[in-house]
Formats: C-alpha cells, sequence, structure tokens
C-alpha cells in the first residue's frame, strides 16, 4: 500500500480548483487502491518556504479516505481562514504533508500533573474541549512546541479560551497520526 498516492491526489486536488480541470480520476484510483476507500480522517498542510501556508482537516473518519484527502487539500489551499485563498504562482512552491489520524480516544486525568505523565509530547495529538469550545494539534504541532506548558497554553488559546484552561479541567482526547511527505 503506497501511501504516497495520497500526495497525488492532494496535489491534483489543489489543481483542479486552480485549473478548472478534472485532473483526479476517482474510479480508476478507487479500482487500483481499493483501501482508498475506506473511512478515514486525514489532515493536509500546505507549506511554503516551510512556512505553514494552510491546514485544514478530519479529526473523525466519516467519509472514504479518497474524499477525505480531496476536500481537506482544497479546504487548506483555499479555505484556510488564517490565509488568503492559494494563488496560481504559489503552486509549485507547496510542500504538501498528510497526517492519517487513528480515533481519538479520551484521555481520563486527575489533574495537570497527572496529564503531564499520561500526555506523550512528540506521540499524541491532543483535543481540547470545554463547553462549545474545542481545538486540536496535530503530533508534529510538538516539534514547534516541545514544552507542555506552551502546548497546552497555545491550544487552550486555539479553542478561544485563556491560557491556563487546563485549570477548568477540560475533556482531552488523545490520537496518533501517520505522516506522509513527498518524497
Amino acid at each position: 500500500m503506497n501511501k504516497t498516492i495520497l500526495i497525488e491526489i492532494a496535489k491534483k486536488a489543489i489543481a483542479e480548483k486552480l485549473t478548472g480541470k478534472k485532473l483526479i480520476d476517482r474510479e480508476t484510483l478507487l479500482r487500483e487502491h481499493p483501501w482508498l476507500a475506506e473511512p478515514g480522517a486525514a489532515f493536509v498542510t500546505l507549506n511554503e518556504h516551510r512556512q505553514l501556508r494552510g491546514c485544514i482537516g478530519s479529526i473523525i473518519a466519516h467519509q472514504p479516505l479518497i474524499d477525505d484527502v480531496i476536500h481537506n487539500a482544497q479546504a487548506a489551499a483555499f479555505s484556510d481562514p488564517r490565509f488568503p485563498p492559494l494563488r496560481p504562482e504559489e503552486f509549485d512552491k507547496l510542500e504538501i504533508e498528510i497526517s492519517l489520524l487513528t480515533p481519538p480516544r479520551e484521555l481520563p486525568y486527575t489533574d495537570i500533573d497527572d496529564l503531564r505523565r499520561k500526555i506523550r509530547p512528540g506521540i499524541d495529538g491532543v483535543i481540547l474541549r470545554l463547553g462549545n469550545h474545542q481545538a486540536t494539534y496535530l503530533p508534529s504541532v510538538w516539534e514547534q512546541l516541545p514544552d507542555f506548558d506552551s502546548f497546552f497554553a497555545t491550544l487552550c488559546q486555539k479553542a478561544g479560551l485563556a491560557p491556563d484552561c487546563l485549570a477548568a479541567h477540560p475533556v482531552i482526547y488523545t490520537y496518533q497520526a501517520e505522516k506522509i511527505v513527498e518524497n
């Protein structure tokens, strides 16, 4: 199972939006790679010169993996609210990374010190939920924020909460991700 095909699918999905031409032969891909029809949750991260250019994904598998990658690649390129829509001249500069997520599992913890002991930096992606607020960081975010306190302070802020929101004992879920990058 050559998962780098997912990078090609993401690239073609973005190119389809830029050019208006149909480039993805879904039926052939599904015939050649039947695993693409299985439900999957994927994040598509776009970088330009090693700087984040867009990142959109699904936390829970809710559609065939091929459709999740197509949808999230286009959303990362054109609908990430943090960035303007991708321009044609940026296309060739894109570095595409896909993270395939395992199903999230709730992580019971008694207090912040217990959470600190249970979280595995660099391995666990984290979903933080408190009331109507929720945010997630992929496991790869630990590369930029290797410190537990700064990781969770910024995750709280991403969810629209105060940096010290762990004191309110939010629900924490963890998941892992298989990262696929261009060869």
